[in-house]
């Protein structure tokens, strides 16, 4: 039975993986393939063309950044109102905090074009135009919450006696947030900004809605569709995943060496810890005088 149960579980390894990088493999065989539709059957011959295509793409490229320049954006307002809002409620009970937690999760449940819609006529009553900082803006209202809920969860294993302690010995609110309150909560952030980031590059609904005259990445792939796609859009699509994977293996490489600098340093004070016992050990031995 626990054969069996071992292999099943393979085998559902086996096919899940099938299923998360099959696509990808043909949308990138599909940018190497010398056809004019993206697709790697029949296999016509291999070609660079598309690449070059992208690269002289001036529209893409304009829309490549106006995308990663609304990311940033939405990092930069995601990631404070998030935590803010996680510590707020994670210092709340009761009622309250279940009504503010209610009220920040509901944006994530809230459809992309609704959100789109209501903060383009919101503004709009402000007299303030469609365009891409409308976008960072309704994209920020939903996103902050992903954020907030990666710092709740963190919230959880802090210690708030190092709190308590700290205002014991003389800190102020201002010093227990900046030296013990953030660095707990720095893996959170980074996570949090992260998804931020990435929810926003792939953001469609509520771009679509916000952007006035601007082009995004989502936006001008979904252009393409509708005027005819050409394998381009697979040229782009294998650099962003080899330049994830590339930042993947990295940061997994930079973390398994920080785990052993951290371990190899904790060995080295262990063996000095044991060096200094044996010559304090030896100390004491040579300070009594021999029985007779």
């Amino acid at each position: 039975m626990n054969s069996k149960s071992n292999w099943l579980f393979h085998l559902y390894i086996i096919i899940f993986l099938l299923y998360m990088l099959l696509p990808l493999v043909v949308m990138g065989g599909a940018a190497l393939n010398d056809s004019r539709f993206p697709s790697v059957y029949p296999w016509v011959g291999f070609t660079s063309q598309w690449f070059v295509e992208l690269f002289q793409d001036s529209r893409m490229w304009q829309a490549f950044l106006n995308t990663i320049l609304v990311a940033i954006a939405v990092v930069i307002i995601s990631v404070p109102i998030g935590t803010a809002a996680a510590i707020l409620i994670n210092s709340l009970a009761g009622s309250t905090r279940t009504v503010l937690y209610s009220l920040m999760v509901a944006p994530i449940l809230t459809p992309g074009a609704v959100i789109g819609i209501s903060t383009l006529l919101f503004w709009n009553k402000f007299g303030v135009p469609a365009g891409l900082h409308l976008s960072a803006l309704g994209q920020a209202s939903y996103i902050s919450a992903f954020v907030m809920l990666l710092v709740l969860a963190r919230l959880q294993s802090f210690d708030r006696g190092l709190e308590e302690a700290a205002l014991d010995l003389g800190a102020n609110y201002n010093q227990v947030v900046r030296r013990i309150l953030l660095p707990h909560l720095y893996p959170a952030l980074g996570a949090g900004a992260a998804i931020a980031f990435f929810q926003s590059i792939e953001n469609f609904n509520t771009t679509l809605f916000t952007r006035g005259t601007y082009d995004t990445l989502t936006v001008y792939v979904f252009s393409k569709v509708r005027s005819g796609i050409t394998p381009t859009i697979n040229a782009l699509a294998l650099i962003l995943i080899v330049v994830t994977l590339v930042l993947m293996l990295y940061f997994e490489f930079a973390r398994r060496r920080r785990e052993r600098n951290v371990e190899a340093r904790a060995v080295t004070r262990e063996e000095v810890a044991k060096a200094q016992t044996i010559n304090l050990d030896q100390g004491a031995t040579a300070n009594f005088p021999p029985t007779q």
